[in-house]
């Protein structure tokens, strides 16, 4: 039994490498700084020993037979200086994926800027309610499969053979400290979804160009004989297409391809297809982002043979990802809501879906910028703008170095901003009140702050 270590296998992507490689028979080991849910939960329950740190004792520990190394990694961590000075085999995780497993398979990748997570988990359960039993790796727990990966499955309706399918959130973050082309350059997708480009990941993107520039080369790797998925509403990437593309394209968000029309209350609308109804979609999701981020899976799914009327009812079945406006506890009529978003239009399109279901409910915004990109405060400037509409906005400034009061003065009277964490929850507690919605947008896990908040609205009188 061959035995990886994964360097940084607390991340959603790294995990997921992990829980593949077990399935598939690896022995599997890793490290990681720290670990919080989901990810440390899975990698319990999988039975993969998990050490905490980056030093060099560890690879005695784990005598591997190739290290599969994360973009957590960086030069001059003990870990990596020692697999480097030793001479040890290493790979990245992209690359040990594309070599292991997806080269087998008829790769779905969903790429974009926002709602990968999303939409691949989308597409994964249409294809699994389809009864295609794909494989997936998903940034994300789509709670359909109450797990982020595994390889795929057996047909029912094919009991002697496996799916040759395998749907991936294709994602543009560099591959590792040896590797800095995006991770989905390694993925080789016949059906390639381009859900939106927008500027992120300043850290190692200089500029807009420089993004697109990654996603011509994964539309590259697109063969003549698959698909392009493609926001038609974007001219981001229809400038990306110009650079050159060899693969037939499907629009969606446009007249000339795949349309929402016909938007009930309740959420329901009706799916077209160059200007005729194809099937009609009834479900609990909310927003704009999210039909069309439906619209592209519908397209993809009927690339590899599923029909629109069953892509339409699967989405009827369709449960939202973990940390996708997951409700986290309600208490004294307050709801607290856990939300991934971190990226000013994310934040923006976060908060219009939770108006859309609450009405003129009061929407307490909590924020912790912690992406990389919010950091260096490259979104600072957009940042008011998405957050308008929440009546109180609460940003902790606790991990940043720029000037959080300057940068959301806009906001006014509803800004609320703190540095001790404590005394941030506090504040929050004492401006709830019954009938708020608490949406808490952040990238990691935040201290805790959902189980705080609803344990001191519990203890609170003041509510």
């Amino acid at each position: 039994m061959k035995h990886i270590h994964i360097i940084g296998i607390g991340g959603t992507f790294m995990g997921g490498i992990a829980a593949i490689a077990k399935e598939a028979g690896f022995k599997v080991s890793g490290c990681d700084a720290k670990m919080y849910p989901p990810m440390s939960t899975q990698l319990e329950a999988l039975g993969i020993d998990v050490h905490e740190g980056f030093d060099a004792a560890q690879l005695d520990e784990f005598q591997a037979d190739i290290y599969v190394i994360g973009n957590v990694a960086k030069r001059g961590m003990e870990v990596v200086e020692a697999v480097l000075n030793r001479n040890l085999p290493y790979t990245s995780g992209p690359q040990w994926l594309a070599e292991n497993v997806l080269h087998q398979h008829w790769v779905l990748g969903v790429a974009g800027t926002h709602g990968k997570t999303t939409t691949a988990s989308m597409l994964a359960w249409v294809l699994e309610y389809a009864g295609l039993a794909p494989g997936f790796l998903i940034g994300g727990v789509p709670q359909n499969f109450s797990m982020s990966a595994r390889l795929p499955q057996t047909p029912a309706q094919d009991p002697n053979s496996k799916s040759p399918f395998f749907v991936i959130e294709a994602d543009e973050y560099d591959t590792a400290f040896f590797d800095k082309r995006s991770k989905f350059v390694h993925y080789r997708p016949r059906t390639a979804i381009l859900n939106n480009l927008e500027f992120d990941h300043a850290d190692i993107f200089a500029d807009l160009a420089a993004i697109q520039t990654q996603f011509h080369h994964l539309v590259r790797t697109v063969p003549a004989q698959g698909l392009v998925v493609c926001n038609g509403k974007e001219r981001s990437l229809s400038e990306t297409l110009d650079k050159g593309c060899w693969t037939p394209v499907e629009l969606f968000g446009c007249t000339e391809g795949w349309e929402v029309a016909d938007v009930a209350a309740d959420g329901s609308f009706d799916v077209l297809f160059k200007g005729e109804k194809a099937g009609r979609v009834a479900w609990d999701l909310i927003g704009e982002h999210n039909r069309m981020n439906a619209l592209a899976v519908i397209a993809a799914a009927r690339h590899v043979g599923v029909a629109v009327a069953t892509a339409c009812e699967a989405l009827g079945a369709f449960k939202n990802v973990k940390r996708r406006m997951e409700i986290k506890g309600t208490v004294k009529g307050i709801t607290v809501y856990d939300d991934f978003a971190h990226h000013p239009t994310a934040i923006d399109t976060t908060i219009a879906g939770l108006r859309q279901k609450v009405g003129s409910g009061r929407i307490l915004a909590v924020l912790e910028p912690r992406s990389n990109t919010m950091k260096l405060g490259t979104m600072k400037a957009a940042l008011p703008d998405s957050l308008k509409a929440a009546d109180q906005v609460f940003c902790y400034a606790g991990g940043v170095d720029w000037d959080v009061a300057e940068a959301l003065s806009p906001l006014g009277g509803k800004l609320h901003i703190g540095k001790d964490f404590d005394a941030f929850v506090a504040e929050i507690i004492r401006q709830a009140r019954s009938g708020d919605h608490i949406l808490v947008m952040s990238n990691g896990g935040f201290g805790g702050i959902h189980d705080k908040l609803l344990q001191g609205l519990a203890d609170s009188e003041a509510v």
